[in-house]
């Protein structure tokens, strides 16, 4: 008779969100039928399937939904011990993991150098998504922290403000809006514009504003990465529509500028994300009191 394990649930959990055997045997670095003995086996301990087969799709059962339940509520409080031992052991060791939205990432790697300088013995682990890897990461408790825009209600997550983010419009400094006034936002969008990949918090906030003044976006090019929006824009591709945290040296050097746009910057704020109820370890809550107190003076 086979056990219940902690791999199972693990496997369990990934099949479920992946939707698929085959696409969670390649994340967990597995055979496919090494996933599907696993989760024979656990249905066999359990006595019941755990998944229905309709055509080419596979759904939970409702005892795979309560066993999945059951997997994260055991994750959790395993996510907890890890916490309560970090506490026992103090800042002489431990791990911090953050994820930081791929906008926030030169002063996230700031903030870290300086923690890094205050506890060289903790270990540090920083994943670079976009917003909505961001939001699987805390939904899914695998990381500590998240650097991101504000995230949506509902989700059971905690958020700290703690910085401004404007976003501006950039172009080359050769663009011949470069040194226009108040350039309203019809002759804008006459312009080729150059935006970040459907479910950016950039292009989330660029699509609202332009919505709630009776105009719609529709991006010349889309790239999931600032620099490569900078570098199309220094290029003379279009106008790009960015967080001025990412641009400070290029302005500097004269490579681009911001444009004088009617509405711009739109103004949004960087929030420090935890779920609701995570106890952070030390290592978490010494990262969490740094960012409040230094994360603007860093970027000023």
């Amino acid at each position: 008779m086979y056990k219940l394990t902690l791999r199972q649930l693990e496997i369990l959990e990934a099949v479920a969100r992946c939707g698929s055997f085959s696409r969670a045997s390649t994340e967990l670095h597995l055979t496919q039928p090494a996933v599907s003995m696993q989760i024979k086996q656990l249905e066999v301990t359990l006595g019941m399937p755990l998944f229905e087969h309709m055509g080419k799709h596979i759904h939970l059962t409702e005892a795979g939904r309560e066993t999945l339940r059951s997997g994260h509520a055991i994750g959790r409080e395993l996510a907890n011990l890890e916490q309560t031992l970090a506490d026992l052991q103090g800042l002489k060791g431990g791990t911090l993991t953050v994820s930081a939205a791929s906008t926030a990432s030169v002063f996230t790697a700031r903030l870290l150098a300086l923690f890094r300088a205050l506890h060289p013995d903790v270990r540090i682990s920083l994943n670079v998504v976009n917003r909505e890897t961001l939001l699987q990461h805390l939904t899914g408790n695998s990381i500590d922290l998240a650097l991101m825009g504000k995230p949506p209600e509902g989700l059971g997550l905690n958020a700290q403000p703690f910085m401004d983010n404007p976003l501006v419009v950039i172009a080359a400094t050769s663009h011949p809006l470069a040194q226009a006034r108040q350039i309203p936002l019809a002759r804008l969008l006459e312009e080729p514009l150059i935006g970040r990949e459907q479910g950016s918090g950039t292009r989330g906030a660029l699509e609202k504003f332009l919505a709630e003044s009776g105009l719609s976006f529709k991006a010349a090019m889309e790239m999931n990465k600032n620099e490569a929006i900078k570098q199309a824009v220094e290029a003379g591709l279009g106008l790009g529509v960015v967080s001025l945290h990412t641009v400070q040296a290029e302005l500097a050097s004269g490579q681009l500028c911001v444009l004088d746009v009617q509405g711009f910057p739109l103004k949004r704020q960087w929030y420090l994300v935890q779920r609701e109820g995570k106890r952070l370890s030390p290592a978490a809550h010494a990262f969490t009191q740094l960012v409040l107190k230094e994360a603007a003076r860093l970027t000023r």
